[in-house]
């Protein structure tokens, strides 16, 4: 799955538009590596948003391509 479908999957990132414009500004990494919009997130991967107070880390445990609001916490774990 694309990263900036996962983001916004998860509700990390609230629309997908925004989650593209995060990896092109350089503020999305996957497993320490800069991610661009279309790379691909599998589960285990450790994605770090450089977003907001500080840091987010956090680890994907399952893809879901529809995924209801009460389910999204689901699909990661936070880090640290």
């Amino acid at each position: 799955m694309r990263v900036d479908k996962f983001l916004k999957n998860s509700r990390l990132i609230k629309r997908r538009t925004i989650a593209k414009e995060a990896c092109d500004a350089g503020k999305v990494e996957i497993n320490g590596k800069l991610a661009k919009a279309g790379s691909e997130v599998k589960e285990g991967d450790e994605i770090t948003l450089l977003l907001g107070r500080g840091p987010l880390r956090v680890r994907v445990r399952q893809l879901s391509e529809s995924v209801r609001k009460e389910d999204a916490l689901g699909m990661y774990e936070i880090i640290e």
